[in-house]
């Protein structure tokens, strides 16, 4: 589990930082603390989850990833291109902030599981 997760978020915070088509060295305009990337870092992996889960059961998922993210991204008061260039940031400025948040939030995860 511990690794499957690991790899699961590696895995997909690597796609969103491939889809951008430039890296930038400087901080987002709106950066999100650290406490709160925890937070929506951990929200994205709950919605994730079950999105995967209704795609393994052979339901239609995009309706309910767009809706997921759109509400998810609400919620928080940004954009997805904000979420992006934070994750962005993180990963290519602190990355050991980087590494702090996600381990944060495998262990927000586990808890929860528990």
């Amino acid at each position: 589990m511990n690794n499957f997760f690991k790899i699961f978020v590696f895995g997909f915070l690597f796609f969103l930082v491939g889809c951008s088509s430039e890296k930038k060295k400087a901080a987002p305009t709106v950066l999100l603390s650290e406490p709160q990337m925890v937070e929506m870092l951990t929200d994205v992996q709950i919605m994730e989850g079950i999105i995967g889960y209704k795609k393994n059961s052979n339901q239609q998922v995009e309706y309910l990833k767009n809706i997921g993210y759109d509400t998810l991204f609400a919620h928080y008061g940004i954009n997805d291109s904000i979420f992006k260039l934070n994750v962005i940031y993180y990963n290519d400025v602190e990355p050991q902030v980087f590494m702090r948040i996600l381990d944060s939030v495998e262990t927000r995860l586990v808890k929860m599981k528990n």
